[in-house]
């Protein structure tokens, strides 16, 4: 999921740049991509409306650009959770941790990535495939080495995926909050059970 816009060539273009999506992904999240305006993001963000376009050639240009961006920041923050983490198991909770604070952090992201899918079908698929190819290649190399039972790993990301979106959506966007322990514990006694090699 490449971005086809150019990036600034200055340290103080890029800040600008994410001085622009931060205010975009908190616009969108409040009132919707299309109650969304230009003139709301740029005021958002403390820049002169003319200079949105410096950056993003129209607002789905933006929006495209924030699921990219948030895509991205993402999967980085899952990898650094779990580098170095050599039982998939382990990995698995403390990547859906990443998860669930991330998620807190990013209340927006639930709507700004599914109010993609009605501008562009494509950025809004590519951001969950880009997430699943990664997680699929994780869980092949554990299935290879014995660490985890024989699963399909493209079917069994997507299902992991969908148990952290669900909880996620539950917790960080409904309830303002971070899973409990007990609550931890009992979604991943449902992963262990599915995932766990036999002895």
């Amino acid at each position: 999921m490449t971005s086809t816009l150019p990036r600034p060539a200055t340290a103080r273009g890029e800040a600008t740049r994410q001085k622009l999506l931060d205010a975009a992904e908190r616009e969108i999240g409040a009132h919707g991509f299309h109650a969304t305006s230009v003139a709301a993001i740029t005021r958002r963000a403390g820049v002169g409306q003319g200079t949105f376009y410096l950056y993003f050639p129209t607002k789905e240009d933006a929006l495209r650009e924030l699921v990219r961006h948030m895509g991205h920041e993402l999967r980085r923050t899952l990898a650094e959770a779990t580098s170095g983490v050599a039982d998939r198991l382990s990995a698995e909770r403390r990547g859906f941790e990443a998860f669930a604070r991330f998620a807190l952090e990013h209340r927006d992201l639930y709507r700004v990535v599914m109010e993609s899918q009605f501008v562009d079908e494509g950025v809004f698929r590519a951001y969950y495939q880009d997430l699943a190819d990664g997680y699929a290649r994780a869980i092949e190399r554990a299935v290879a080495e014995g660490r985890v039972r024989a699963v399909d790993p493209v079917a069994a990301a997507w299902a992991l995926m969908g148990i952290a979106h669900f909880v996620g959506l539950r917790l960080a966007v409904w309830a303002g909050r971070a899973p409990s322990k007990t609550e931890l514990d009992a979604v991943f006694d449902v992963v262990r059970h599915g995932l766990e090699a036999p002895r």
